[in-house]
């Protein structure tokens, strides 16, 4: 059995790829958020600087594409939750700009369910990967900001990411609507205790 390393050359080329694949899936999110999942292939592959060919290599179906991008995404949001209550100024702080950062998430999704038309467990199992990594990561951060004191509303890291889902899923093209400030005053709720509904 040969154990030897790769050579310079092969690790090379493996760093080229990699490079490129990440170049891609952060094109293609550019491309989904703003021309949405049926965007043209080639303006992914101009997008990210790369010929057609190489994107096909990387994934050979428009589906192969958008499942990547979807989880690349989802890994990034999960990534950032633990870094942002490191680094930002308070429990409170990093949960804004979390959900910021998933509002921006969410934009890169629209038109994904006619990709996978015909395929509804396809479907199925990108939302249990979008529920079973970022719940655990909002509930870490709702409960460091309640220890803080910010936040005293009793809702839920499920309940929380589906009020914001729901509000971006139904946002018109309007520029007197702005989704950003309704879901920071959304979130900005949590400081508040819940008033009783009559």
């Amino acid at each position: 059995m040969d154990t030897s390393e790769p050579r310079p050359a092969t690790r090379r080329r493996r760093t080229d790829a990699k490079r490129n694949e990440g170049a891609l899936l952060d094109a293609a999110a550019s491309v989904f958020a703003t021309s949405g999942v049926d965007a043209p292939v080639r303006e992914v592959a101009a997008a990210a600087g790369v010929g057609v060919a190489t994107l096909y290599r990387h994934f050979p179906t428009r589906s192969d594409l958008v499942v990547a991008v979807y989880r690349h995404q989802v890994d990034a949001c999960a990534e950032a939750g633990p870094a942002l209550l490191e680094s930002a100024g308070s429990p409170f702080a990093a949960i804004l700009s979390w959900i910021h950062l998933f509002v921006d998430f969410l934009g890169t999704k629209h038109g994904l369910a006619r990709v996978w038309e015909g395929d509804p467990d396809g479907f199925t199992g990108l939302h249990v990967l979008f529920v079973e990594r970022l719940v655990p990561v909002l509930t870490d951060m709702l409960e460091a900001a309640r220890a803080s004191g910010e936040v005293v509303a009793p809702i839920t890291a499920y309940q929380l990411i589906r009020a914001v889902g729901d509000l971006v899923a139904f946002t018109p093209v309007d520029p007197d609507y702005d989704v950003r400030k309704i879901v920071t005053l959304l979130v900005s709720g949590l400081r508040q205790p819940q008033l009783e509904h009559r």
